[in-house]
This record gives structure tokens, C-alpha cells and sequence, in this order.
């Protein structure tokens, strides 16, 4: 039996390309579901998604990964696609994709963009991409070109394991996480990424959202490798106490020496406040470490039961492809 497809489109004030992105992946996709989330359109998105044969559903709560969660609520398919509905992405190229997550059984299959002309994909937006990609990459394994493309084709064992934490366009580095983090297989095609089509804009905000997606991938990596940012702060923690009481020591510990073990101080300890500084410095330096440690084996078992759900599904159908799947 042929897998099933279903394809998600979300989107926001898309009337003027919503038609025709319908009707590109009815043609590419003719067996498929088509259906589209309206997140709040205050144009003729949902009648012009509905006049062109897809079924139209509803999520008020604005913000990406809002929709996203609410796909993936949705839809039980074998094979999701995510695309969004400005037209920027080729309808066509979904079969190829479709295909390389069936016969090489991946779990997520990215579109990465290559920009048919300069003036579609603004600089700051391409400029935000790749420092984006190059954190990700840093923090969890380069693995990804373009971690914020909109055109995504996912197993259904992707879809059931991701747990959608995001409200907004950071759900794209949170499914590119996700997928490293589990060590999913996954590919990368590139395709082509054209224009918006006149009257529709884009709904990124560059700043505003990259400073959302940073603060998610930082705190994505505290969640998922504390340890990674508690030891350095234990080693820094500990050698600043030391630094701070070596003066403390040298001087009894040279007096000692000198007077076989007569101090001149009387007993009394020289620069108290010092000494209490390098105290507390090494007391938390050994919580660092020890809250580390905590936080990594709470990190290790969320991610083993997230795999063994993972495990739960079955792999994506597919002929000469992988069965095995090494760690």
C-alpha cells in the first residue's frame, strides 16, 4: 500500500497567493490531502484556499509554531509536508522530495533555498539565516544549510515525537533541533526560492524574530546539554577561588616553614572578606558541577523516552532504502 501524504499549508494574510500554491501541489500531488491553517487571515485567504478545492481549518492563536503544533495535532498521515503559502517554493519540487523520504526512509527532508534572484531573499533575512545555521550547527552538529526553510517533507514518526514547544518562527530551528538531537536521518535538496508574488509580504520581522530564535537555541542547548555550560562555569568558578585564596594560604603556609610551625598571626585569619569570597566561589563552582550532572541525566532520560515514542511508528515505506538505524 502506497504511503499516505497530506499537505499543511499555513498561513497569514495570503490572499493573493494561496490559489495558486493549492492548485500547484494539487497538480504535483493529486492523491494527496490538501489542507490549509488559516492563522487568523484578516483578508479572503480561507475563501480563496476553499474556492481551490482545500480543506480550510482555523488556528486563532497567532505565531508559527502555534500552526505548526496544531498540524501536527491534525494530521495522521505517513508523509507530512510543510510548505508555506506566500509562493516562494516550488510546487514541483515535492515529488522528488516525497520520493527521497520514502525510498532512503529519512525522517525529514528540507528544502534549501537558492535564491532565483537577489532581490528575492532580502539580505537580512539571508544574513540572519546563515549566523542562525552556523549557531545551530556549533551547538548540535552541523548538519543543515538552511535551518528556517519553509518547506519541509516529515514522517509521521517525526511528526508524533516532536514535542512543538515554540509559539512562533523559532519552531523551525526547534524542528532542526529536534532532529539532530534525536539523530534522526534526514536530507537536504536544494531548490529554487523566487519572489513573493505582488501584494503579499513577508510576516518575519527580522530583529524582533532573530532575537526570538536566538533566545531559542540557547535555551534549547541549557536544556538539552547543561553540562556543556556547567562544567566551563565550575572550572572558571574553581580557578577564581583558587586565585583569590592562594594569597590567603602563602603567607601562614611560608610563616609555618619559617618557625617550624609557629604562626605569626596569632590564629587569625588575614583578609576575611578574601577568604570568604574564595569560599563561596568553590562551594558554587561544586553546585555548578553537581546541578550539571542532575540536569544532564534528566536531559538523557527525556531524550531516551522522546526516542523510544520516536521508535514507536514505523519507519517511512520505501523500497531499496535503509533498514537500519544506528545511533
Amino acid at each position: 500500500m502506497p504511503p499516505s501524504v497530506a499537505v499543511a499549508i499555513p498561513c497569514l494574510n495570503e490572499e493573493a497567493t494561496i490559489s495558486d500554491v493549492v492548485a500547484g501541489f494539487r497538480d504535483a500531488l493529486p492523491d494527496a490531502r490538501i489542507c490549509v491553517y488559516d492563522n487568523g487571515s484578516t483578508d479572503g485567504t480561507a475563501a480563496q484556499a476553499q474556492a481551490a478545492g482545500a480543506v480550510v481549518r482555523s488556528e486563532p492563536r497567532r505565531g508559527k509554531g502555534n500552526v505548526v503544533r496544531r498540524i501536527f495535532d491534525d494530521i495522521d498521515a505517513d508523509v507530512l509536508v510543510l510548505v508555506d503559502g506566500d509562493g516562494t517554493y516550488p510546487a514541483g519540487a515535492v515529488v522528488g522530495m516525497v520520493r527521497t523520504l520514502a525510498e532512503d526512509q529519512l525522517d525529514m527532508v528540507c528544502g534549501a533555498r537558492i535564491a532565483v534572484r537577489a532581490s528575492a531573499y532580502p539580505a537580512g533575512h539571508r544574513f540572519g539565516n546563515v549566523l542562525i545555521t552556523a549557531a545551530v550547527g556549533l551547538l548540535f552538529g552541523r548538519r543543515f544549510d538552511d535551518v528556517l526553510t519553509g518547506y519541509r517533507v516529515l514522517s509521521r514518526r517525526f511528526v508524533k515525537s516532536f514535542p512543538a514547544r515554540s509559539a512562533g518562527f523559532e519552531v523551525e530551528t526547534e524542528m532542526a533541533v529536534h532532529a539532530l538531537q534525536m539523530r534522526m536521518p534526514t536530507a537536504e535538496v536544494d531548490i529554487p526560492y523566487v519572489e513573493r508574488a505582488p501584494g503579499s509580504r513577508s510576516k518575519l520581522r527580522t530583529v524582533h524574530d532573530g532575537l526570538a530564535i536566538t533566545g531559542t537555541i540557547a535555551a534549547l542547548h541549557w536544556a538539552e546539554r547543561p553540562l556543556t555550560l556547567l562544567v566551563p562555569m565550575f572550572g572558571i568558578l574553581e580557578a577564581a577561588a583558587a586565585i583569590v585564596a592562594w594569597p590567603l594560604l602563602a603567607e601562614p603556609l611560608a610563616v609555618t616553614f619559617a618557625n617550624a610551625g609557629c604562626v605569626a598571626t596569632g590564629g587569625a585569619v588575614p583578609r576575611l572578606p578574601a577568604a570568604v569570597l574564595a569560599t563561596g566561589a568553590a562551594l558554587l563552582g561544586m553546585l555548578c558541577l553537581g546541578g550539571g550532572m542532575l540536569l544532564n541525566a534528566i536531559a538523557r532520560a527525556r531524550l531516551e523516552a522522546r526516542r523510544l515514542h520516536y521508535l514507536s511508528f514505523r519507519a517511512p515505506a520505501g523500497g531499496a532504502g535503509r533498514s537500519d538505524r544506528s545511533p
